[in-house]
């Protein structure tokens, strides 16, 4: 089977054409400026990439164009053999605890989620709908960023607050990034010949979030309401006291709105350092004796070992293995090797000689980075949400 898997925003598309059961990726790429002036499109086709500039009206046009490459690349021969479509949607409430086929009565209630996720959802459904247009006769599944935290227990989702603002409002902890970490703990199931893992996985890149996962399931994980609690990531504040916002706006009469910008795009990583928000770039400023970049990268660290910990201490030290993913965690050793030394006190020792051959930026792979003695193995697992999109997609229409 041939299966599509579209991640939309409202001016971008991302895709993915994947070959199941082989996992065989066929062709990828990315349409940007969707509705704006100044539209591109880059493709990626056996290792080669291809980049285009044009104006795109709408999500309309731009999946014309991504049909028109499929066919001149000879990626397909007709649209008869795009057998499914896995669609990315940020947010499934407590609806969704799996992935669905999508129909009319789906796109209501995630419509009806928007509110939860309103720069996401609107913009999900317009391409579902634009797909559906195009692709008639091709079923559409919806796979939800929220799915996999679905079996976290009331006790970790719920926030001490009034119980009357979950029943009438949903405020809980939903979680993000679940697609990435089913990923990790279906890798990791294979890997350790085990369905009832127990794994800390790491998600860190821009954004970041971690999962504790007991019997191959989410119990609790770092994001909250929104993808803005937890660690501190590339622009976002993670976790603060709430009261610094009614202070703030004060002190300085900004807005809500304005803080919510400062929180969620100035931030973080750029908010401590003052011009950086790519660990990179942190990484080259801490080199040249940068102190406001080491802080940040010092605050990240700490934050990041805080939860590994309290991890730890819930799965009451039986982990399988402690995994880093996406491309902070996947890239940065000297960063992942910081981690790993402040929790030398758990028993976890990290080899540096493996930590420094595997999954750096030029040279992406999977490996173990832990020493034998180390009570919990680490490993480093390059994360594929486009694969896991299209294995759930797969499963549902086969």
């Amino acid at each position: 089977m041939k299966i599509l898997t579209v991640n939309a925003g409202s001016s971008s598309l991302k895709f993915n054409l994947i070959s199941l059961p082989e996992e065989k990726e066929l062709i990828s790429g990315n349409f940007e400026k969707i509705g704006l002036a100044g539209g591109i499109y880059s493709i990626k086709i056996n290792g080669s990439k291809i980049k285009k500039e044009v104006d795109m009206k709408d999500h309309k046009v731009a999946i014309e164009l991504l049909i028109k490459e499929l066919l001149e690349n000879k990626i397909i021969n007709s649209l008869d053999e795009i057998d499914g479509v896995g669609h990315r949607i940020v947010h499934g409430g407590n609806k969704y605890a799996k992935s669905v086929l999508i129909d009319e009565d789906v796109i209501k209630t995630v419509e009806e989620l928007s509110s939860l996720a309103p720069l996401h959802n609107p913009a999900n459904v317009m391409g579902i709908r634009a797909f559906m247009e195009a692709l008639p006769n091709v079923p559409m599944v919806g796979v939800f960023d929220t799915a996999f935290h679905q079996t976290m227990g009331e006790q970790e989702y719920l926030y001490a607050v009034p119980y009357d603002w979950y029943e009438n409002y949903q405020i809980r902890k939903y979680g993000f990034h679940g697609t990435s970490h089913k990923y990790i703990t279906k890798v990791m199931q294979e890997k350790l010949n085990k369905d009832n893992v127990n794994l800390i996985s790491c998600h860190i890149g821009s954004g970041g979030s971690i999962c504790c996962i007991k019997d191959g399931k989410s119990i609790d994980t770092t994001m909250g309401f929104t993808p803005n609690a937890g660690l501190i990531m590339g622009t976002r504040s993670g976790d603060i006291d709430y009261s610094i916002i009614p202070y703030y706006m004060q002190k300085t009469g900004k807005t809500l709105e304005e803080i919510d910008t400062i929180l969620n795009k100035k931030s973080g990583l750029f908010g401590i350092s003052g011009e950086f928000s790519d660990h990179r770039d942190i990484e080259n400023a801490m080199n040249e004796g940068n102190q406001k970049a080491k802080l940040a990268n010092d605050m990240y660290v700490n934050r990041i070992v805080d939860y590994i910990a309290k991890y730890y201490v819930k799965l009451n030290g039986e982990v399988d293995a402690l995994v880093f993913t996406a491309g902070l965690g996947e890239n940065a050793r000297e960063f992942r090797e910081a981690i790993l030394t402040k929790l030398e006190c758990l028993g976890i020792f990290v080899d540096h000689n493996l930590n420094a051959s595997i999954a750096g930026y030029l040279d992406l792979h999977e490996g173990l980075i832990s020493m034998e003695e180390s009570s919990v193995p680490v490993y480093v697992i390059p994360t594929n949400e486009e694969l896991m999109i299209a294995l759930d997609t797969y499963e549902l229409i086969k």
